[in-house]
């Protein structure tokens, strides 16, 4: 079992462990965003199908799922510096693997690892800003949070396209190895424990707290609702780059543009989401749910007219402005419905989200494959539907719990 590290972090350090804090929070979307415009180059070179490609992020999305249900309790147990530390050192090593192989059963292996590590760092970090934070600063430094965390989908692709026009799709992950390289010396340099009161690690006790957490319904529908949030961006993800590749004849270096494009209305939303934050939490949310119907309706319509790279990448932001918005609203009241537990509020809450979105994703694009617009614009809409009927749900509930509606 990992040790709590003796090693704090010094008054001076704070300002410096904080912004590495941050910088590790996009790793997720950087594991997930970067090779996005290699994945067509990627399958001609290892000569498997678009879908095989395809299952290397759904399986570092399912892994990286079910390791946060578990990662949560283990670091609110046994701290979150080493636990850091060592999942960073494993990350480095599976990406120097994938650069190195031709074997797509090798680098679906090394993405299993990397969805385990990088929920461990995640996990981890998210707790950080809980354990050094509190009352109005928390909520805000949360808010960044999810702003910060959608730098990961806008940088990465962008830089993924221009690495595999010029070195090819596997240096991508010398690139994930180099950053997380660093980053780790700075940790062991800057950083240190957090923790302030270790939660013994008692098996009965830790399932009576995922207990309360998967009974409080607030709790539990907020995570659907990022599910179906981020679901719609991975829809995208994994169709993209074969449309603007295949369909519209386009280089990387043009995905990752439009990957780029769409990481902003990622992060418009979560700013809009943060300036309405005081704002009534139903009718905000509802008015964001309809107009995301509306636009994933439209797009379908104006395809019969127009099918060029504007009309996807203008629905296509609308709509990831609205996800984004989604996500920002529920994931703060999320991850500080539960501040002595942290770490497992931050691990059920990725990881039910991202089980829930590798499943949701995948069985989409199984049924309307990656090959035009009108796919992506019916995912969308599939995506927009039970989000809406969910929406009628909490309707129901926030008449009864005014602690929801005062929310923002």
């Amino acid at each position: 079992m990992p040790i709590i590290s003796n090693k704090k972090i010094k008054k001076g350090n704070q300002k410096i462990s904080t912004l590495l804090a941050f910088a590790l929070i996009p790793l997720s979307g950087f594991a997930t965003d970067i090779y996005l415009p290699s994945m067509p180059s990627m399958g001609t070179a290892l000569k498997i199908t678009s879908l095989e490609v395809q299952l290397t992020l759904t399986i570092f999305l399912i892994s990286y799922g079910v390791a946060q249900l578990f990662i949560g309790s283990i670091v609110d147990s046994f701290g979150r510096y080493n636990i850091s530390l060592t999942a960073m050192v494993l990350f480095i090593i599976s990406c120097l693997i994938i650069a190195n192989t031709k074997n797509i059963y090798l680098i679906y292996a090394m993405r299993l690892i990397h969805g385990i590590t990088v929920a461990g760092i995640v996990v981890s970090k998210r707790a950080y800003f809980v354990d050094v934070f509190e009352g109005e600063q928390l909520k805000v430094y949360l808010s960044i949070f999810t702003i910060i965390w959608s730098t990961g989908p806008i940088i990465a692709p962008f830089i993924g396209g221009y690495l595999q026009d010029v070195f090819g799709w596997e240096s991508n992950f010398y690139f994930l190895a180099f950053i997380a390289f660093v980053i780790f010396i700075l940790e062991v340099i800057y950083s240190g424990e957090t923790i302030k009161t270790p939660m013994e690690f008692n098996l009965k006790k830790i399932a009576g707290v995922y207990l309360e957490m998967l009974s409080t319904p607030s709790f539990v529908m907020g995570i659907f609702m990022l599910g179906l949030a981020y679901s719609m961006v991975m829809v995208y993800n994994m169709s993209g780059p074969f449309i603007i590749e295949h369909e519209l004849l386009l280089t990387p270096v043009t995905a990752g543009y439009c990957s780029l494009i769409l990481g902003f209305a990622w992060m418009t939303g979560g700013f809009i989401g943060k300036a309405t934050i005081q704002f009534p939490f139903y009718k905000k949310m509802a008015v964001n749910i309809l107009l995301q119907f509306i636009f994933a309706a439209a797009m379908i319509f104006t395809l019969g007219f127009y099918v060029n790279i504007f009309t996807l990448v203008f629905f296509a932001f609308l709509i990831h402005v609205c996800s984004g918005y989604t996500y920002n609203n529920y994931f703060i009241f999320s991850l500080s419905r539960f501040p002595k537990n942290a770490g497992i509020a931050g691990g059920l809450t990725g990881g039910i989200v991202y089980i829930l979105v590798s499943f949701l994703s995948y069985i989409i694009i199984a049924v309307l494959p990656a090959k035009d617009q009108y796919n992506l614009s019916y995912s969308y809409l599939i995506l927009a539907l039970p989000s809406g009927l969910l929406m009628f749900i909490i309707a129901r509930y926030i008449r009864e719990s005014p602690e929801l509606s005062k929310r923002g």
